[in-house]
């Protein structure tokens, strides 16, 4: 009987512990059965009440780039490696974690805005003006440094581009973009990083002096000749931010519009002889420039519109800055735009989605071409830039990313960035228009992104992986000088390549 009466209690005390863990997980997991209630317990608190970032990066669909569902649900489940990002398996069901992953990659319900008040009251600074030593706190020639871009764990390197040594490393912002650009004396650099974040990093001192929040969705930044000036283009909102290159306060918020339709702002770039910005708009056919020239002529910091015959997402400049050389992601021909008439001088039949941002010039045969790596297609479109014609379309191994050269080299390197065949880097004679050689530093890992040292007798190459590193590479023998590891590198910027406008570079 006792046994009986024993076994009743025990299963009454099952059932009871049973329901009462149920309660608890109602009591835990509650709010977490509605997406959004799940969000603002576990994510709001680094991500933003809104998504629009905080200690972590925004969460918007814009801003998590190619990043698919399931990529987002593994790192919601795994956390993020050398990161704060946390792994939430075992507090979230699948179900749950899935459901996270969709939500952070929909469109809000009610309109993303970011305001003057917003960006004002974002605004950092750490070391004001003057406040730094004027001279280096190390030893290095100062114009072969470069700024090397970790992807992998959100860092740079500063890299001494003579001994090819680390002399600093530092955490940057969330997926910075478009790559950093330089003061003209080569002393700051300004980055710009995917959610919209501006910080401006002192190389002599290794410091970070000063940061301002100018968007949710940045593109990309440009910095005027005269280093005053430093202009953020945005995909969210629809704005230009002009900022001061000296502290990074605001000077003007310029809202893309034209006949009542906005734009997202694809770019924008620095045209030094012109004195002036020139913007890149993705959903209006029109290009804008905006003089930063004298403070007294009356077309200071107004905006100029040129009209084009269709969108054009990318853009190429001659090196006199005289003629635009524009083309649409979706379309199958380019335009050639005379930035003094604003009218067209001519199309292209450039399809493929040419990259023309990281395009190149160089002399051929006593004319002056330039060339572009396709984003679709497998080849490299080389133009005459005196009658812009299609002198040769260059067949390649796949789709490539990046071109670079260098003055003092017969070469230029294209990279090979998607498909199969993402290991291999074609070397390009540049007096023969023909590839002569193809490198394949790591079997079954991105190579991409060349760039060379200040004199150009030396070759960076990134190995694109977690695991990667930077290839330092003899330019003219192709010997192997070093391999510095590194978290998935991406970009490597040489001051004086940059600050110079380098032929071989984009700029």
């Amino acid at each position: 009987m006792q046994f009986v009466r024993t076994l009743i209690s025990a299963r009454i005390f099952y059932r009871l512990a049973a329901i009462i863990a149920a309660l608890l997980s109602v009591v835990t997991y509650g709010e977490t059965l509605s997406v959004e209630g799940n969000y603002q317990k576990h994510c709001a608190s680094c991500h933003g009440i809104e998504r629009l970032g905080a200690m972590g990066p925004a969460l918007l669909p814009e801003n998590l780039g190619r990043m698919r569902s399931k990529s987002v649900a593994e790192v919601i489940a795994q956390g993020r490696a050398l990161t704060q990002m946390p792994a939430f398996a075992s507090l979230l069901t699948t179900e749950e974690i899935d459901r996270l992953a969709d939500f952070v990659l929909e469109a809000p319900s009610k309109p993303v805005v970011w305001t003057k008040t917003d960006i004002l009251s974002s605004r950092i600074v750490t070391h004001p003006s003057g406040s730094l030593p004027d001279k280096p706190a190390y030893s290095a020639d100062m114009m072969n440094l470069f700024l090397v871009v970790e992807l992998g764990d959100h860092h740079i390197t500063v890299l001494d581009g003579d001994t090819f040594t680390p002399i600093h490393r530092f955490k940057t912002r969330f997926a910075l973009h478009g790559g950093p650009k330089y003061s003209p004396d080569g002393r700051f650099v300004y980055l710009a990083s995917r959610d919209g974040w501006i910080s401006k990093f002192d190389i002599y001192n290794l410091q970070i002096v000063a940061e301002i929040r100018a968007g949710i969705n940045t593109r990309n930044l440009a910095v005027s000749s005269d280093g005053k000036h430093v202009m953020v283009a945005n995909y969210l909102p629809n704005t230009l931010v002009l900022l001061n290159a000296d502290d990074l306060s605001l000077n003007k918020i310029i809202d893309v519009s034209s006949e009542g339709q906005d734009s997202r702002v694809s770019a924008v770039y620095n045209a030094p002889p012109r004195n002036s910005f020139v913007a890149a708009l993705k959903d209006l056919k029109e290009v804008w420039e905006i003089p930063y020239g004298l403070p007294t002529q009356d077309s200071y910091l107004q905006v100029r519109k040129i009209e084009t015959t269709d969108y054009l997402d990318d853009f190429f400049f001659d090196p006199e800055y005289k003629h635009l050389i524009g083309a649409s992601r979706a379309g199958e021909e380019g335009q050639v735009v005379d930035m003094d008439t604003g009218k067209l001088v001519t199309r292209i039949a450039m399809s493929g989605m040419p990259h023309l941002g990281s395009g190149i010039t160089w002399d051929y045969e006593g004319r002056r071409v330039m060339a572009s790596p396709n984003l679709k297609e497998s080849k490299i479109s080389i133009i005459d830039m005196t009658n812009w014609q299609v002198i040769k379309e260059l067949k390649t191994e796949g789709p490539g990313f990046f071109m670079r050269s260098h003055e003092q080299s017969p070469y230029a390197w294209a990279d090979v960035f998607f498909g199969p065949n993402k290991e291999a880097v074609h070397l390009i004679d540049k007096s023969t228009l023909e590839i002569v050689k193809t490198l394949r530093p790591v079997p079954g890992k991105t190579a991409a992104h060349v760039e060379f040292t200040k004199d150009g007798s030396f070759v960076l190459l990134s190995i694109w992986d977690q695991d990667g590193e930077v290839i330092v590479y003899d330019a003219k023998t192709l010997e192997i000088k070093k391999r510095l590891p590194m978290v998935k590198p991406s970009g490597k910027y040489n001051v004086y390549n940059k600050t110079h406008y380098e032929s071989g570079t984009s700029h």
